[in-house]
């Protein structure tokens, strides 16, 4: 099932431990930002990752990555990260993530894009499991 929806954004800084020796992200920083991005999307509806493994018995697990990289982020550079459900399934979620340069008074610029697949399982076993229905709702709408 596709599903369309507005992404939710999360702003981020470029910090010197982000960057090479030339202050450019190193390519892997890329996927830490995303990571965070997912994670605050999931804390803002009402999903924080630690209550899930305790509440619920489970967590969401990353499965697959494919990131273009299209401009360098350097430091101190101001990013907006997003974060929509592309697809989503019983048991997984296709994330469409974006990692976009924010400068006063320009157009936002696209960095960096990609698409990670988070699947769900057991917290105890890490076996996979169909995401609670009540969840996956919330994560679709």
């Amino acid at each position: 099932m596709s599903t369309e929806n507005t992404p939710f954004g999360f702003p981020l800084r470029v910090y010197w431990e982000d960057t090479d020796a030339g202050g450019i992200v190193f390519y892997a920083n890329y996927l830490k930002f995303m990571e965070r991005g997912r994670t605050e999307w999931l804390r803002a509806l009402g999903f924080g990752q630690q209550a899930l493994r305790d509440e619920v018995g489970g967590m969401f697990v990353v499965s697959e990555t494919a990131v273009r990289y299209l401009q360098p982020a350097r430091l101190d550079d101001s990013l907006w990260v997003t974060a929509r459900v592309a697809n989503a399934g019983r048991a997984s979620l296709t994330i469409a993530q974006q990692v976009l340069l924010r400068r006063e008074g320009q157009a936002d610029r696209l960095l960096a894009e990609g698409t990670i697949r988070i699947g769900w399982v057991d917290a105890s076993t890490l076996q996979p499991g169909r995401i609670p229905a009540p969840i996956l709702e919330k994560l679709k709408s």
